[in-house]
């Protein structure tokens, strides 16, 4: 018998206790709530994103200068502070990894709300005639008729192409110059040749941009399924 209790004794003394696993600590809920907030907010909260935001409260303090007192020099001084910007944001999210889904909405929104301020003010001022007011606005409003097709295969915009980039670049360095010519003397008639040149190019590539856009959506409705 005790030979018996002997033996059980060895082999209990021989087989190697059985950790536990420590159990995997779960985060509370209480926990999650604010680090996803804090996600959300390191995602907002970028320096690209905030450039952007500036450009966008530019845009009445443009309309203003243009129409109310007409200080011609300090609207070209925003409008320079505008295209600076737009460099800066997107090279420092490129260079730095913080391009995010907002930033990718607010850039395109600004270059939008300059362009239709500055066709505003400077058609209702008289430097440009008003058919050249209308038909840049009528290229976003087809684009923006075209965004029901695109959700019906998952996407909400299409991506930016070099030739819309460019036209945007050369509508907004034809504004300040037709601004600037709007008066007399060698400068003004300079600026106001070169304006109308890059005018005529910008508008070109700007609706040559937006039919390449509707071409691009003609091909992603006949190659992807419908989205359900």
């Amino acid at each position: 018998m005790r030979r018996n209790e002997g033996e059980s004794e060895t082999v209990a003394s021989a087989t190697p206790p059985v950790s536990a696993t420590p159990p995997v600590p779960s985060t509370p809920a209480s926990e999650a709530a604010p680090q996803a907030k804090a996600s959300v907010r390191s995602e907002w909260f970028t320096v690209p994103n905030l450039l952007s935001a500036i450009r966008i409260l530019l845009v009445p303090v443009f309309l203003w200068l243009v129409l109310v007192p007409e200080e011609d020099l300090m609207a070209i001084g925003v409008l320079v502070v505008s295209g600076i910007t737009d460099y800066l944001d997107g090279k420092i999210a490129r260079a730095t990894g913080t391009t995010t889904r907002l930033g990718a909405i607010l850039d395109p929104v600004a270059d939008r709300l300059y362009i239709l301020a500055v066709v505003v003010g400077l058609g209702l001022r008289g430097i440009i005639p008003w058919w050249l007011a209308v038909i840049l606005p009528m290229r976003d409003v087809l684009l923006f008729s075209l965004v029901p097709f695109l959700r019906t295969r998952g996407f909400s915009a299409l991506p930016v192409h070099f030739l819309g980039k460019a036209a945007t670049a050369g509508l907004l360095y034809a504004f300040p110059l037709l601004l600037l010519g709007d008066g007399d003397g060698a400068v003004a008639n300079l600026a106001r040749v070169f304006g109308w040149a890059f005018t005529i190019w910008g508008v070109g590539l700007y609706w040559w941009a937006g039919i390449l856009y509707a071409f691009q959506l003609r091909r992603l409705l006949a190659t992807t399924p419908r989205v359900r």
